[in-house]
């Protein structure tokens, strides 16, 4: 119970990592605030993290729009009467190479997974600020440390947006007892990761399951990443443990991408 009684907000929580990030907070101790830009998927996961006694709010939350954004943090101090650490961790990708990439693709991502994490950022620093401190933890990707593998461009220039974000935070923020740290995934065992298969086997001419064997074949560890993974990193840097750590970006990839 190392997060017990912590307020964790987890946007993204509807499925795959961030579900797992927010069930693994509740398992922790913590109590939880499940956002996604669907509320229902926001309420199971919420709900299932109700198995640890959590005390847990699902929101309904568009993480491009400042106004939803501004809206979720009050909603969750107004119920909790603090803020001790938000997880950015909505995204949105799609496999595309780069010359077919539009203008409304690089908006789309650009919106949630740049703008959405700066802006979610801001205001929860704005409310850690109040309280005297919190923890701010990032999702990025080591699509933004050049993987080859990445889903698309626009993706891998967003997630290195997140990455940068991430270390000027870390450096102007520590003045507020406010560490910020990402999490670099690599391949992750989900349903986008699952989307993004079938168009790569598509694209070969080949198997979805002959895809995935070729995706995972350059993982030095030998697997790909669970979103259990991930969570287990999140939870850490939310811990006491980790009260040291800011200003870092850790790669969970297997090996895939030295630093």
């Amino acid at each position: 119970m190392i997060l017990k009684d912590k307020v964790v907000l987890v946007t993204g929580s509807g499925a795959g990592i961030g579900e797992a990030i927010t069930v693994a907070m509740a398992e922790a101790g913590a109590n939880v605030v499940s956002v996604d830009i669907d509320g229902e998927a926001a309420q199971r996961t919420a709900d299932k993290a109700a198995a640890f006694q959590a005390k847990r709010l699902a929101l309904q939350t568009d993480v491009g729009n400042v106004r939803d954004i501004d809206r979720m943090i009050a909603t969750t101090v107004g119920e909790f009467g603090r803020l001790d650490v938000i997880v950015n961790n909505a995204g949105v990708t799609r496999k595309a190479y780069i010359m077919d990439l539009t203008e409304e693709d690089w908006d789309r991502i650009h919106r949630v997974n740049a703008k959405g994490v700066f802006f979610c950022l801001q205001r929860a620093a704005r409310q850690m600020i109040g309280q005297g401190g919190g923890r701010i933890i990032n999702i990025a990707s080591i699509a933004g440390r050049g993987y080859a593998g990445t889903s698309n461009a626009a993706y891998a220039a967003s997630k290195g947006a997140v990455i940068a974000l991430t270390k000027t935070a870390a450096q102007q923020l520590a003045q507020h007892d406010i560490n910020v740290n990402a999490i670099c995934p690599g391949v992750t065992r989900t349903e986008l990761g699952e989307r993004n298969l079938v168009v790569r086997a598509q694209e070969q001419g080949i198997s979805v399951e002959e895809a995935r064997q070729r995706h995972y074949a350059h993982i030095p560890i030998g697997r790909a990443n669970e979103p259990s993974d991930i969570a287990a990193m999140a939870v850490f840097l939310a811990s006491p443990g980790a009260r040291n750590i800011t200003g870092q970006a850790y790669n969970v990839d297997g090996g895939l991408v030295p630093s």
